[in-house]
């Protein structure tokens, strides 16, 4: 029999005031087998009286997040309906710095948390929260090699294991719903290759190129010379590797480069896919400013992004994202990407919006994930792979809620050949 009283009905008091609402959207079942909230609602287990404490410590999205990835609170069901409930509530997945309790709440919180055995020392992070000191200057070369290498030198074999053969990490493509993950991801590979107008024996910087997968269809598919540019060493391993494996040595080279470092131009062409974000606001003049005088009079520029949707207010910098996924991450809005495009000297030939493509991308994600729990905790470890889970699925939300959009825009030197009439060439 479900027990509706004990721990469950002063935990969701607690919750509901952390969350901002008078009553939780969520079916909340407690360390004592207690339960409260909708029946029929999404459920979230609070495993441990550690978990209140975190949320007691840090209010809001961080002490929640830090819960979740520690284990000490799970979503055993759903995790999209799950996440999505926690977002309707209107705080878990809001921007901006969260709404700290009354003196009143306050007070109520700490009431019910030494009723319920949970006060005591702030529970130390989980040790997948990102180390990078807040103090200093941002987007330093060492500061931005370290933020990179948080992110995606996590294991080359985890990474196979969310994004499928295709080792490409940003939006897909997708023709339909029904497209599948690697159909979709070879077309928005293609589609970038015909939007930089790509001939036999054109020069390419591939910034920020991942594993290697724009590099090699731009080699085997279109005959382009390709110089790729990471600051991940697990991604240039294998990338490197899978150039070699290709056959394609002399036509593709992989560096482990910051890409203010690149001093080998001019380039025909440059693609710069899922990169600009890890840039930073202050930073975007120079980044134009580098990739227009590495790109020949003509060359054109492909920079696919990730835009910030929810006007003036930035992202608090102590929620889930910045402190565990994209340390020192900025995501500019779309007029401002365009505006600092323009801004640096640079022609604006098309603007496609990709938002919808990235919500089908993350959820297949997920799925994988899913698909391969097990292995994915052997091979990364349980915490890390709940902070993919948690960061894909309410990514996907955001991008399903407008919260976030993407976008390819694409842009040229001028100086050289005029572009053409209509886009006719990469529709």
């Amino acid at each position: 029999m479900t027990k509706t009283a004990g721990v469950a009905p002063r935990l969701a008091e607690v919750l509901a005031i952390v969350l901002g609402t008078e009553s939780i959207p969520l079916r909340l079942k407690a360390w004592d087998g207690s339960e409260a909230g909708p029946a029929g609602a999404p459920v979230i287990e609070f495993r441990s009286r550690r978990a209140l404490r975190r949320m007691l410590w840090s209010p809001g999205q961080l002490g929640l997040s830090r819960a979740y990835v520690a284990g000490d609170i799970d979503a055993p069901g759903d995790v999209f309906a799950s996440f999505a409930a926690l977002s309707s509530a209107g705080k878990f997945a809001e921007p901006g710095p969260f709404r700290r309790p009354t003196f009143r709440e306050a007070a109520t919180i700490l009431k019910n948390a030494a009723l319920l055995g949970a006060l005591g020392p702030n529970p130390a992070p989980p040790p997948e929260e990102a180390r990078i000191v807040r103090a200093g200057r941002r987007h330093t070369r060492q500061r931005d090699a370290a933020a990179i290498s948080h992110h995606y030198d996590v294991g080359n074999d985890f990474y196979a294991l969310v994004l499928g053969p295709s080792m490409v990490y940003s939006c897909a493509v997708w023709e339909d719903e029904r497209t599948g993950l690697e159909a979709a991801q070879a077309a928005k590979i293609d589609l970038v290759c015909r939007k930089l107008g790509l001939q036999p024996g054109m020069r390419v910087l591939d910034v920020g190129c991942g594993w290697g997968s724009f590099a090699l269809h731009a080699a085997q598919r279109y005959g382009a010379d390709v110089v790729g540019v990471t600051l991940s060493a697990e991604q240039a391993a294998m990338a490197g590797k899978r150039v070699a494996d290709a056959g394609l040595t002399d036509r593709v080279a992989i560096r482990v480069q910051d890409y203010r470092d690149v001093d080998d131009g001019p380039f025909d062409a440059i693609s710069s896919i899922g990169m600009s974000e890890h840039v930073g606001r202050e930073q975007m003049p120079a980044y134009v400013a580098k990739l227009h005088g590495l790109l020949r009079p003509g060359g054109r520029l492909l920079n696919h992004a990730i835009s910030w949707n929810a006007g003036s207010t930035a992202p608090d910098p102590d929620s889930f994202i910045p402190r565990y996924v994209f340390p020192d991450g900025e995501m500019l809005g779309l007029a401002e990407m365009v505006g600092a495009l323009e801004a640096g000297g640079l022609e604006v030939l098309d603007v496609e919006a990709l938002r919808r493509h990235y919500a089908l991308t993350l959820r297949a994600w997920v799925q994988n994930l899913e698909d391969h729990w097990d292995d994915a905790v052997q091979l990364a470890g349980a915490g890390r792979a709940r902070v993919w889970r948690l960061y894909m699925a309410a990514s996907a939300l955001g991008f399903e809620s407008g919260l976030t959009g993407v976008n390819q825009v694409l842009v040229q030197r001028p100086g050289g050949a005029e572009p053409p009439l209509r886009r006719n060439s990469w529709v």
